[in-house]
């Protein structure tokens, strides 16, 4: 059974409403199709997200993206939750980290939350109870002064735009400089927003898995080639294109536009 029920509380309201969609919400999980879960539906919802294994993979990600909330798996490889919260407290001080475990014993929630959890999340949890939760952990995060007086006057991310394209993110519409309607299939759109998230950076074929959602395959697996393939063929044309994903031999792949996050 998944951990993540379809459910809610009463009264949560759904999709994008009252999120906060500039948050960046990294989540340490090492069940592959948990994460995946997780991550999409934050996506899904309005937030950036970002998936990670362990620990290593996890401070690896905090030395190179700005992360505005961890959501961390208190059973992991390696180091446990637990034991990566206090280094979280340590060195990144009052990053909000919300806690997340299959026991829901008492015990680990009264630990995790002396270490300086923001929240804790026994599974199963409700879709909507995640994303009440995350929501109200970066609220209370947030400084007040930062708060605009004005609600409707918080910056919100509507499009992404590189070298002359625009990916309207509510409407998952890519549209060519010409203004034309790029017909991409669901797992290109997904690769899409994963380059789009990591520009200028070379991504490894399991990366790529992680960040755009794909079905879980090995990491030298043909198909995230194929993927690439197909994507890169519709963005920069047969022959004479711009060149935008760069073959990064034994490494991977990188976005080369310059990426403008649009209100």
């Amino acid at each position: 059974m998944s951990a993540v029920r379809g459910g809610g509380p009463p009264g949560e309201p759904p999709g994008r409403r009252g999120l906060d969609p500039e948050a960046h919400v990294l989540v340490v999980e090492d069940d592959a199709s948990m994460r995946h879960l997780i991550a999409r539906l934050l996506r899904e919802n309005g937030f950036r997200s970002t998936g990670v294994r362990d620990g290593r993979e996890m401070w690896e990600t905090l030395r190179n993206t700005e992360v505005d909330l961890v959501l961390l798996d208190v059973m992991l490889p390696g180091d446990s939750g637990i034991e990566l919260l206090r280094e979280l407290r340590a060195e990144r001080g009052a990053l909000p980290v919300v806690m997340v475990t299959a026991k829901g014993s008492e015990a680990d929630r009264v630990l995790g939350l002396d270490l300086g959890a923001d929240d804790y999340l026994p599974k199963p949890f409700g879709r909507r109870e995640l994303l009440a939760r995350v929501r109200a952990v970066l609220r209370r995060a947030r400084p007040a002064a930062a708060a605009p007086a004005d609600p409707a006057a918080r910056a919100t991310v509507h499009q992404l735009r590189f070298d002359g394209w625009t990916v309207d993110l509510a409407r998952r519409e890519v549209l060519s400089p010409g203004g034309t309607v790029v017909d991409l299939s669901g797992a290109e759109y997904d690769l899409l927003l994963a380059f789009l998230e990591h520009p200028h950076r070379v991504l490894a074929r399991n990366q790529i898995l992680e960040l755009s959602r794909g079905r879980l395959a090995d990491p030298n697996d043909r198909s995230v080639d194929v993927l690439v393939s197909r994507l890169r063929r519709k963005l920069e044309g047969e022959e004479g294109g711009t060149a935008m994903i760069k073959t990064v031999r034994g490494a991977g792949y990188m976005f080369l536009p310059a990426v403008e996050r649009v209100g």
